[in-house]
C-alpha cells in the first residue's frame, strides 16, 4: 500500500492563491486506507478551504469529487466534461494522481494535497510502516521474509553492522534493527548457515536509479 500524509492547510491555501474556483479531487485507492485521500478527506479538506478563504473574503467556491483511481486514464477521464471549469485542481491522491490528472488536463493547474511517503503496510489501526523500495528485484526470501533493503537503515545485504544495540538501529534507535530479526528468523527455521553467503553489490538499475520504470504486459494490451 502507498503511504501518504495530508500537506498543511497553508501550504494547499498558497498553492492555489488566486485560484477563484477550485476541485478537490479524491481517489479509493491507497489513499483512501491510510486516510488521507479519500471521499471522506476530500470532505474535510474541502470544507476547511471555503472556510478559511471565507475568513480571508476570498470566493469559497471549492466543490469536491472522488475517482475511483487517479493512477489509471478510464478513471481520470471522468473529468472530462468538468476539469475546464475550475482554476485549479488539488489531487490527494499518491504522488502519481496529480501527474496523471495534470498530463490529461493541460490547462489546468494541478496541486499536490498530499505527500506521498512509503510503500508499507498496517502495523495496527492508524499506524503504517515501511516495508518495500521497489527496488525491481525481490530477495526476501533469502532473509527470512524480511527486506533488509527498506528495513535496515544502510540497505545493508551481508549481515548486520554491527552497531546495533539491545536489537535496534544505531540510526534510529526506536526502530528494530532487522538484521537482528533476520538472524532470529533464519535461526528459527534452520537456516542460520545460509547467511553465510556473501552477496555481491546490488544492481540498482532495476530499482529507481536507472530512471524512470515501465513495465509492458503484452498479453494485456489491447
Amino acid at each position: 500500500m502507498i503511504v501518504g500524509d495530508s500537506k498543511p492547510l497553508e501550504e494547499i491555501l498558497s498553492m492555489i492563491e488566486g485560484r477563484e474556483k477550485v476541485l478537490v479531487l479524491g481517489c479509493r485507492g491507497c489513499v483512501t486506507v491510510c486516510n488521507v485521500g479519500g471521499e471522506k478527506e476530500v470532505g474535510i479538506l474541502a470544507s476547511a478551504l471555503r472556510i478559511a478563504r471565507k475568513k480571508a473574503g476570498l470566493p469559497p467556491t471549492v466543490e469536491e469529487m472522488t475517482l475511483e483511481r487517479q493512477c489509471d486514464p478510464e478513471y481520470v477521464e471522468e473529468l472530462a466534461d468538468v476539469a475546464d471549469k475550475y482554476d485549479a485542481i488539488v489531487s490527494i491522491a499518491c504522488g502519481v494522481g496529480p501527474q496523471f490528472v495534470a498530463e490529461r488536463f493541460q490547462k489546468v493547474p494541478v496541486f499536490p494535497g498530499i505527500n506521498t511517503t512509503f510503500i508499507g503496510g498496517a502495523l495496527e489501526h492508524g499506524v503504517w510502516a515501511e516495508r518495500c523500495q521497489s527496488c525491481g528485484n525481490c530477495l526476501v526470501h533469502n532473509f527470512g521474509g524480511l527486506c533488509p533493503i527498506a528495513r535496515c537503515s544502510k540497505s545493508l545485504m551481508n549481515g548486520p553492522c554491527g552497531g546495533s544495540a539491545s536489537g535496534n538501529c544505531e540510526i534510529s534507535p526506536e526502530v528494530p534493527c532487522v538484521w537482528d530479526q533476520i538472524v532470529q528468523k533464519m535461526s528459527a527455521m534452520g537456516r542460520l548457515e545460509e547467511l553465510e553467503q556473501v552477496w555481491p553489490n546490488k544492481n540498482w538499475l532495476t530499482a529507481r536509479d536507472g530512471g524512470p520504470r515501465k513495465r509492458v504486459r503484452e498479453d494485456l494490451k489491447q
